[in-house]
Protein backbone atom coordinates (compact mmCIF):
# COMPACT_ATOMS: atom_id res chain seq x y z
CA UNK A 1 0.00 0.00 0.00
CA UNK A 2 1.15 3.84 -1.09
CA UNK A 3 2.46 5.57 2.20
CA UNK A 4 -0.12 8.25 0.33
CA UNK A 5 -2.88 6.09 0.49
CA UNK A 6 -2.04 5.05 4.18
CA UNK A 7 -2.01 8.85 5.02
CA UNK A 8 -5.00 9.53 3.11
CA UNK A 9 -7.30 6.22 5.04
CA UNK A 10 -5.63 7.16 9.00
CA UNK A 11 -6.51 11.08 7.96
CA UNK A 12 -10.18 10.31 6.90
CA UNK A 13 -10.52 7.58 10.02
CA UNK A 14 -9.56 10.36 12.39
CA UNK A 15 -11.79 12.80 10.40
CA UNK A 16 -14.73 10.18 10.48
CA UNK A 17 -13.95 10.24 14.56
CA UNK A 18 -14.30 13.95 14.67
CA UNK A 19 -17.12 14.59 12.58
CA UNK A 20 -19.14 11.50 14.50
CA UNK A 21 -18.24 13.20 17.95
CA UNK A 22 -19.23 16.58 16.62
CA UNK A 23 -22.62 15.63 15.18
CA UNK A 24 -23.24 13.08 18.16
CA UNK A 25 -22.46 16.54 20.61
CA UNK A 26 -24.31 18.50 18.40
CA UNK A 27 -27.49 16.44 18.43
CA UNK A 28 -27.35 15.78 22.45
CA UNK A 29 -26.96 19.64 23.44
CA UNK A 30 -30.11 20.35 21.21
CA UNK A 31 -31.96 16.88 22.17
CA UNK A 32 -31.36 18.35 25.89
CA UNK A 33 -32.08 22.02 24.66
CA UNK A 34 -35.64 21.63 23.22
CA UNK A 35 -37.07 18.78 25.05
CA UNK A 36 -35.84 19.90 28.87
CA UNK A 37 -37.22 23.09 27.59
CA UNK A 38 -40.29 21.25 27.25
CA UNK A 39 -39.63 19.61 30.66
CA UNK A 40 -38.99 22.60 32.45
CA UNK A 41 -42.12 24.20 31.10
CA UNK A 42 -44.79 21.52 32.50
CA UNK A 43 -42.45 21.37 35.90
CA UNK A 44 -42.87 25.34 36.87
CA UNK A 45 -46.37 25.20 35.25
CA UNK A 46 -47.10 22.75 38.20
CA UNK A 47 -45.59 23.72 40.32
CA UNK A 48 -46.85 27.67 40.03
CA UNK A 49 -50.21 26.34 40.19
CA UNK A 50 -50.05 24.30 43.50
CA UNK A 51 -48.99 27.35 45.26
CA UNK A 52 -51.92 29.52 44.17
CA UNK A 53 -54.31 25.98 44.98
CA UNK A 54 -52.37 26.43 48.22
CA UNK A 55 -53.70 29.89 48.71
CA UNK A 56 -56.99 29.31 47.93
CA UNK A 57 -57.18 30.93 44.27
CA UNK A 58 -58.42 27.83 42.82
CA UNK A 59 -61.47 28.64 40.03
CA UNK A 60 -61.12 32.22 41.14
CA UNK A 61 -60.05 35.32 38.93
CA UNK A 62 -57.03 35.69 41.53
CA UNK A 63 -55.50 32.29 40.06
CA UNK A 64 -55.03 33.50 36.64
CA UNK A 65 -53.82 36.72 37.61
CA UNK A 66 -50.94 35.24 38.19
CA UNK A 67 -50.14 33.68 35.41
CA UNK A 68 -49.13 30.46 36.58
CA UNK A 69 -49.59 28.25 33.24
CA UNK A 70 -46.84 29.15 30.51
CA UNK A 71 -47.00 29.52 27.34
CA UNK A 72 -47.19 26.12 25.39
CA UNK A 73 -48.69 24.34 28.59
CA UNK A 74 -52.54 23.28 28.73
CA UNK A 75 -53.72 22.58 31.84
CA UNK A 76 -57.60 21.02 32.78
CA UNK A 77 -59.08 20.23 35.71
CA UNK A 78 -61.49 17.63 36.31
CA UNK A 79 -63.84 16.73 39.46
CA UNK A 80 -64.03 13.39 41.23
CA UNK A 81 -66.44 11.76 38.31
CA UNK A 82 -63.72 13.14 35.80
CA UNK A 83 -65.99 16.37 34.49
CA UNK A 84 -63.74 18.71 32.47
CA UNK A 85 -63.99 21.84 35.35
CA UNK A 86 -61.64 24.00 33.27
CA UNK A 87 -60.10 23.56 30.20
CA UNK A 88 -57.36 26.25 28.95
CA UNK A 89 -57.18 25.24 25.17
CA UNK A 90 -61.18 22.89 24.64
CA UNK A 91 -59.25 22.22 20.94
CA UNK A 92 -56.55 20.19 22.42
CA UNK A 93 -57.16 16.06 22.01
CA UNK A 94 -59.25 15.21 25.12
CA UNK A 95 -57.63 13.96 28.27
CA UNK A 96 -59.36 10.09 27.26
CA UNK A 97 -57.35 10.20 24.23
CA UNK A 98 -54.12 11.40 25.03
CA UNK A 99 -54.44 8.76 27.97
CA UNK A 100 -55.21 5.88 25.40
CA UNK A 101 -51.99 6.26 23.94
CA UNK A 102 -49.53 6.83 26.28
CA UNK A 103 -46.30 4.60 25.86
CA UNK A 104 -45.78 1.59 28.05
CA UNK A 105 -42.10 1.46 28.02
CA UNK A 106 -39.97 4.05 29.77
CA UNK A 107 -39.31 6.84 26.77
CA UNK A 108 -36.05 8.08 25.97
CA UNK A 109 -37.08 11.80 25.06
CA UNK A 110 -38.33 12.19 28.55
CA UNK A 111 -37.96 12.29 32.12
CA UNK A 112 -39.28 9.49 34.64
CA UNK A 113 -41.74 11.54 36.14
CA UNK A 114 -43.86 12.62 32.76
CA UNK A 115 -45.12 10.53 29.97
CA UNK A 116 -45.45 10.35 26.74
CA UNK A 117 -48.60 10.49 24.43
CA UNK A 118 -47.59 9.58 21.15
CA UNK A 119 -50.80 10.57 18.46
CA UNK A 120 -51.26 10.18 14.86
CA UNK A 121 -49.56 13.64 14.25
CA UNK A 122 -48.19 14.90 17.78
CA UNK A 123 -45.90 13.49 20.84
CA UNK A 124 -47.29 15.52 24.02
CA UNK A 125 -45.78 15.25 28.07
CA UNK A 126 -48.91 14.53 29.85
CA UNK A 127 -48.72 15.08 33.74
CA UNK A 128 -51.54 14.26 36.05
CA UNK A 129 -51.46 16.07 39.80
CA UNK A 130 -54.29 15.49 42.17
CA UNK A 131 -55.08 18.49 44.68
CA UNK A 132 -57.61 18.98 47.02
CA UNK A 133 -59.05 22.03 47.69
CA UNK A 134 -62.66 23.34 49.57
CA UNK A 135 -62.77 19.94 50.91
CA UNK A 136 -62.65 18.10 47.38
CA UNK A 137 -60.92 16.12 45.08
CA UNK A 138 -59.52 17.47 42.09
CA UNK A 139 -57.05 16.65 39.46
CA UNK A 140 -54.59 18.75 37.62
CA UNK A 141 -53.84 17.68 34.08
CA UNK A 142 -51.13 19.21 32.36
CA UNK A 143 -50.14 19.02 28.64
CA UNK A 144 -47.54 20.02 26.46
CA UNK A 145 -46.81 19.12 22.60
CA UNK A 146 -43.42 18.42 21.93
CA UNK A 147 -44.14 17.44 17.89
CA UNK A 148 -42.08 20.58 16.45
CA UNK A 149 -38.65 19.99 18.41
CA UNK A 150 -39.13 15.86 17.52
CA UNK A 151 -39.54 17.11 13.90
CA UNK A 152 -36.72 19.63 14.12
CA UNK A 153 -34.47 17.55 15.62
CA UNK A 154 -34.87 14.73 13.22
CA UNK A 155 -34.61 16.97 10.26
CA UNK A 156 -31.41 18.47 11.63
CA UNK A 157 -30.03 15.00 12.42
CA UNK A 158 -30.25 14.00 8.70
CA UNK A 159 -29.11 17.76 7.80
CA UNK A 160 -26.09 16.90 9.88
CA UNK A 161 -25.35 13.04 8.34
CA UNK A 162 -25.45 14.76 5.04
CA UNK A 163 -23.55 17.39 5.33
CA UNK A 164 -21.27 15.02 7.23
CA UNK A 165 -21.27 12.67 4.32
CA UNK A 166 -20.71 14.83 1.82
CA UNK A 167 -17.77 16.44 3.96
CA UNK A 168 -16.48 13.55 4.36
CA UNK A 169 -16.02 12.68 0.75
CA UNK A 170 -15.02 16.13 -0.25
CA UNK A 171 -12.29 15.55 2.68
CA UNK A 172 -10.91 12.32 1.23
CA UNK A 173 -10.40 13.19 -2.44
CA UNK A 174 -9.13 16.32 -1.07
CA UNK A 175 -6.59 14.52 1.04
CA UNK A 176 -5.89 12.03 -1.34
CA UNK A 177 -4.98 14.36 -3.98
CA UNK A 178 -2.61 16.77 -1.36
CA UNK A 179 -1.02 13.85 0.21
CA UNK A 180 0.01 12.39 -3.32
CA UNK A 181 1.32 16.10 -4.36
CA UNK A 182 2.98 16.43 -1.13
CA UNK A 183 4.42 13.17 -1.18
CA UNK A 184 5.87 13.34 -4.64
CA UNK A 185 9.37 14.90 -3.36
CA UNK A 186 9.57 10.90 -2.07
CA UNK A 187 8.33 8.86 -5.30
CA UNK A 188 10.90 10.97 -7.26
CA UNK A 189 13.49 10.27 -4.40
CA UNK A 190 12.40 6.67 -5.28
CA UNK A 191 12.87 6.63 -8.65
CA UNK A 192 15.83 8.87 -8.03
CA UNK A 193 17.56 5.92 -5.83
CA UNK A 194 16.84 3.22 -8.31
CA UNK A 195 18.67 4.38 -11.49
CA UNK A 196 21.72 6.44 -9.30
CA UNK A 197 25.07 5.20 -10.72
CA UNK A 198 28.72 6.73 -10.76
CA UNK A 199 27.73 7.72 -14.30
CA UNK A 200 24.59 9.85 -12.91
CA UNK A 201 25.52 11.59 -10.98
CA UNK A 202 23.55 15.44 -11.68
CA UNK A 203 20.13 14.05 -11.37
CA UNK A 204 17.93 15.99 -8.16
CA UNK A 205 14.92 16.16 -6.66
CA UNK A 206 12.57 19.06 -7.95
CA UNK A 207 11.48 20.66 -4.86
CA UNK A 208 7.87 21.94 -5.30
CA UNK A 209 7.43 23.80 -2.62
CA UNK A 210 10.28 26.55 -0.55
CA UNK A 211 8.43 26.47 2.66
CA UNK A 212 10.66 24.68 5.49
CA UNK A 213 8.81 21.75 6.04
CA UNK A 214 9.98 18.11 6.29
CA UNK A 215 10.10 17.00 2.39
CA UNK A 216 11.56 19.77 1.63
CA UNK A 217 14.35 19.60 4.28
CA UNK A 218 14.56 16.37 2.92
CA UNK A 219 14.75 17.00 -0.72
CA UNK A 220 17.43 19.98 -0.22
CA UNK A 221 19.76 17.48 2.27
CA UNK A 222 19.01 14.71 -0.40
CA UNK A 223 20.29 17.34 -3.77
CA UNK A 224 23.29 18.52 -1.57
CA UNK A 225 24.30 14.90 -0.50
CA UNK A 226 24.14 13.96 -4.33
CA UNK A 227 26.43 17.75 -5.08
CA UNK A 228 28.80 16.45 -2.63
CA UNK A 229 28.98 12.82 -4.34
CA UNK A 230 29.56 14.33 -7.53
CA UNK A 231 32.18 16.43 -6.40
CA UNK A 232 33.66 13.51 -4.86
CA UNK A 233 33.64 11.23 -7.92
CA UNK A 234 34.58 14.14 -10.00
CA UNK A 235 37.88 15.07 -7.61
CA UNK A 236 38.49 10.84 -7.33
CA UNK A 237 38.32 10.78 -11.03
CA UNK A 238 40.68 13.53 -11.70
CA UNK A 239 43.02 12.25 -8.55
CA UNK A 240 43.03 9.46 -9.75
CA UNK A 241 44.01 10.78 -13.87
CA UNK A 242 46.65 13.24 -12.02
CA UNK A 243 48.54 10.51 -10.15
CA UNK A 244 48.13 7.83 -13.19
CA UNK A 245 49.71 10.40 -15.23
CA UNK A 246 52.16 11.31 -12.59
CA UNK A 247 53.73 7.95 -12.14
CA UNK A 248 53.12 7.04 -15.74
CA UNK A 249 56.60 9.33 -16.39
CA UNK A 250 59.01 7.74 -13.71
CA UNK A 251 57.84 4.42 -14.60
CA UNK A 252 58.26 4.91 -17.92
CA UNK A 253 61.98 6.43 -17.02
CA UNK A 254 63.01 3.76 -15.27
CA UNK A 255 61.69 1.12 -17.74
CA UNK A 256 63.58 2.52 -20.48
CA UNK A 257 67.17 2.85 -17.96
CA UNK A 258 66.28 -1.01 -17.27
CA UNK A 259 66.18 -2.09 -20.52
CA UNK A 260 69.38 0.23 -21.60
CA UNK A 261 71.55 -1.49 -18.63
CA UNK A 262 69.83 -5.21 -19.92
CA UNK A 263 71.61 -4.38 -23.05
CA UNK A 264 74.64 -2.30 -22.93
CA UNK A 265 75.14 -1.56 -18.84
CA UNK A 266 77.00 -5.12 -18.18
CA UNK A 267 80.19 -4.13 -20.12
CA UNK A 268 80.20 -0.10 -20.19
CA UNK A 269 80.75 1.27 -16.94
CA UNK A 270 79.81 4.53 -17.47
CA UNK A 271 76.09 3.56 -18.88
CA UNK A 272 75.63 1.44 -15.71
CA UNK A 273 76.32 4.19 -13.44
CA UNK A 274 74.18 6.78 -15.75
CA UNK A 275 71.16 4.12 -15.75
CA UNK A 276 71.02 3.18 -11.97
CA UNK A 277 71.68 6.76 -10.80
CA UNK A 278 68.95 7.52 -13.55
CA UNK A 279 66.65 4.74 -11.65
CA UNK A 280 67.70 6.19 -8.05
CA UNK A 281 66.75 9.44 -8.45
CA UNK A 282 63.06 8.15 -10.61
CA UNK A 283 62.29 5.85 -7.61
CA UNK A 284 62.89 8.67 -5.20
CA UNK A 285 60.57 10.58 -7.08
CA UNK A 286 57.91 8.08 -6.96
CA UNK A 287 58.68 7.55 -3.50
CA UNK A 288 57.67 11.27 -2.50
CA UNK A 289 54.53 11.34 -4.81
CA UNK A 290 53.52 7.76 -3.45
CA UNK A 291 54.04 9.39 0.16
CA UNK A 292 52.10 12.82 -0.59
CA UNK A 293 49.03 10.65 -2.30
CA UNK A 294 48.93 8.81 0.59
CA UNK A 295 49.02 11.54 3.30
CA UNK A 296 45.77 13.14 0.77
CA UNK A 297 44.15 10.38 0.52
CA UNK A 298 44.26 9.54 4.48
CA UNK A 299 43.11 13.24 4.78
CA UNK A 300 40.10 12.92 2.65
CA UNK A 301 38.97 9.87 4.40
CA UNK A 302 39.53 11.83 8.36
CA UNK A 303 41.93 8.74 9.08
CA UNK A 304 45.22 11.20 9.17
CA UNK A 305 46.37 11.65 12.68
CA UNK A 306 46.63 15.25 14.06
CA UNK A 307 48.02 15.05 17.46
CA UNK A 308 47.90 18.94 18.97
CA UNK A 309 49.64 20.19 21.53
CA UNK A 310 50.66 23.72 23.20
CA UNK A 311 53.74 24.37 21.13
CA UNK A 312 55.23 28.45 21.30
CA UNK A 313 54.47 29.20 17.72
CA UNK A 314 57.44 31.66 17.60
CA UNK A 315 59.89 29.42 19.21
CA UNK A 316 58.95 26.56 16.98
CA UNK A 317 59.32 29.11 14.11
CA UNK A 318 62.64 30.02 14.92
CA UNK A 319 63.61 26.23 14.78
CA UNK A 320 62.70 25.72 11.56
CA UNK A 321 64.36 28.93 9.61
CA UNK A 322 67.49 27.64 11.64
CA UNK A 323 67.51 24.55 9.93
CA UNK A 324 66.79 26.15 6.46
CA UNK A 325 69.62 28.60 6.90
CA UNK A 326 71.78 25.73 7.06
CA UNK A 327 70.15 23.77 4.02
CA UNK A 328 70.30 26.57 1.96
CA UNK A 329 73.07 28.67 1.55
CA UNK A 330 72.25 30.00 -2.11
CA UNK A 331 69.72 32.82 -0.46
CA UNK A 332 69.96 35.49 2.14
CA UNK A 333 67.78 33.80 4.68
CA UNK A 334 65.69 36.47 6.88
CA UNK A 335 63.83 35.86 10.29
CA UNK A 336 62.15 39.18 11.52
CA UNK A 337 60.08 39.36 14.14
CA UNK A 338 59.17 36.43 15.53
CA UNK A 339 56.82 36.71 19.28
CA UNK A 340 56.42 33.98 21.03
CA UNK A 341 52.56 32.78 21.77
CA UNK A 342 51.12 29.12 22.52
CA UNK A 343 48.99 27.70 20.12
CA UNK A 344 47.30 24.43 20.19
CA UNK A 345 49.21 22.64 17.08
CA UNK A 346 50.43 19.34 15.51
CA UNK A 347 53.90 20.22 15.69
CA UNK A 348 55.28 17.86 13.05
CA UNK A 349 52.45 18.71 10.57
CA UNK A 350 52.81 22.54 11.07
CA UNK A 351 56.69 21.68 10.27
CA UNK A 352 55.39 20.38 6.71
CA UNK A 353 53.24 23.26 5.93
CA UNK A 354 56.50 25.67 6.52
CA UNK A 355 58.40 23.44 4.94
CA UNK A 356 56.73 23.45 2.01
CA UNK A 357 56.17 26.86 1.42
CA UNK A 358 59.97 27.72 2.21
CA UNK A 359 60.67 25.10 0.12
CA UNK A 360 58.63 26.68 -2.79
CA UNK A 361 60.01 29.80 -2.35
CA UNK A 362 63.94 28.39 -2.70
CA UNK A 363 62.76 26.89 -5.98
CA UNK A 364 61.13 29.68 -7.12
CA UNK A 365 63.99 32.42 -6.01
CA UNK A 366 67.15 33.27 -8.09
CA UNK A 367 70.45 32.61 -5.53
CA UNK A 368 71.57 35.92 -3.71
CA UNK A 369 68.07 37.07 -3.02
CA UNK A 370 65.93 37.04 -0.04
CA UNK A 371 63.46 34.14 1.47
CA UNK A 372 62.22 35.73 5.39
CA UNK A 373 59.57 34.93 7.95
CA UNK A 374 58.17 36.90 10.70
CA UNK A 375 55.77 35.62 13.61
CA UNK A 376 53.80 39.29 14.85
CA UNK A 377 51.44 39.43 17.56
CA UNK A 378 48.98 42.42 17.84
CA UNK A 379 46.19 41.67 20.34
CA UNK A 380 43.84 39.28 18.73
CA UNK A 381 45.85 39.36 15.76
CA UNK A 382 48.43 36.59 15.47
CA UNK A 383 49.91 36.45 11.72
CA UNK A 384 52.71 33.89 10.32
CA UNK A 385 54.34 35.80 7.42
CA UNK A 386 56.48 33.94 4.52
CA UNK A 387 57.94 36.07 1.76
CA UNK A 388 60.00 35.59 -0.87
CA UNK A 389 61.58 37.97 -4.30
CA UNK A 390 60.96 34.86 -6.28
CA UNK A 391 59.22 34.81 -9.73
CA UNK A 392 55.85 35.39 -7.95
CA UNK A 393 52.50 33.37 -9.47
CA UNK A 394 50.75 35.38 -12.08
CA UNK A 395 47.31 36.67 -11.21
CA UNK A 396 45.23 33.80 -12.92
CA UNK A 397 47.08 31.32 -11.26
CA UNK A 398 46.94 32.28 -7.67
CA UNK A 399 43.46 31.03 -6.56
CA UNK A 400 44.49 27.40 -8.59
CA UNK A 401 47.65 27.04 -6.95
CA UNK A 402 46.21 25.10 -4.06
CA UNK A 403 44.61 22.15 -6.37
CA UNK A 404 45.65 19.11 -6.68
CA UNK A 405 48.47 18.31 -9.32
CA UNK A 406 48.21 22.54 -10.29
CA UNK A 407 51.28 23.81 -11.75
CA UNK A 408 51.53 27.30 -12.58
CA UNK A 409 54.10 26.21 -15.17
CA UNK A 410 54.20 22.51 -15.92
CA UNK A 411 57.42 22.38 -17.53
CA UNK A 412 59.37 24.53 -15.32
CA UNK A 413 58.13 22.56 -12.55
CA UNK A 414 59.04 19.12 -13.71
CA UNK A 415 62.72 20.46 -13.88
CA UNK A 416 62.29 21.48 -10.49
CA UNK A 417 61.36 18.01 -9.07
CA UNK A 418 57.93 19.10 -7.86
CA UNK A 419 54.45 17.29 -8.00
CA UNK A 420 51.90 19.63 -7.40
CA UNK A 421 50.82 18.07 -3.79
CA UNK A 422 52.80 19.95 -1.85
CA UNK A 423 50.56 23.07 -1.69
CA UNK A 424 47.15 21.13 -1.37
CA UNK A 425 48.66 19.20 1.53
CA UNK A 426 50.04 22.72 3.28
CA UNK A 427 46.73 23.55 2.48
CA UNK A 428 44.76 20.91 4.52
CA UNK A 429 47.70 21.21 7.29
CA UNK A 430 46.24 25.03 7.44
CA UNK A 431 42.53 23.94 7.63
CA UNK A 432 42.78 21.78 10.66
CA UNK A 433 44.40 24.32 12.26
CA UNK A 434 41.93 27.14 11.92
CA UNK A 435 44.38 28.93 9.90
CA UNK A 436 43.38 31.56 7.09
CA UNK A 437 46.17 31.65 4.00
CA UNK A 438 46.54 34.77 2.69
CA UNK A 439 48.55 35.27 -0.82
CA UNK A 440 50.02 38.19 -1.86
CA UNK A 441 51.81 37.60 -5.21
CA UNK A 442 52.66 39.72 -8.31
CA UNK A 443 54.87 38.27 -11.03
CA UNK A 444 58.66 38.78 -10.92
CA UNK A 445 57.97 41.03 -7.47
CA UNK A 446 58.34 37.69 -5.31
CA UNK A 447 55.52 36.10 -3.05
CA UNK A 448 54.07 36.81 0.45
CA UNK A 449 51.92 33.97 2.53
CA UNK A 450 50.54 35.56 5.51
CA UNK A 451 48.92 32.80 7.75
CA UNK A 452 46.23 34.24 9.75
CA UNK A 453 46.17 31.84 13.49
Amino acid sequence: MKISLKITLIYAGILALVVFLTSAVTGAGVYFGFYHQAEMEIYFSIKNALREVERGHLFYRSFWEKEPILPGVIMRITDETGRVLLDTDPHYPSIELVTRNIRKEPSLIASSNLSVAELKHAIIYYKKVPVTANNRDYELHFFRTVTMEREFLQTLLWTLFAANVAGFSIALAAGFFISGRILKPIHTFTELLKNVEVSKLTKRIPTISRLPDELTEMADTFNRMMDRLEDGFKRQEQFVSDASHELRTPVTVILGYADLLYRWGRDDRKTLDEGVEAIRSEAKGMQKLIEKLLFLARADQKRQAVNKEPVDVGELLREVMKKFMVADTDHEIVLGRCDSVVAMIDKVLFKEMLRVFLENSRKYTEPGKTIGAEFAVDGDSKILTLYDEGAGIKKEHQEKIFERFYRVDSERSKDKGGTGLGLSIAKWIADVHDITIELESEEEKGTKIKLVF
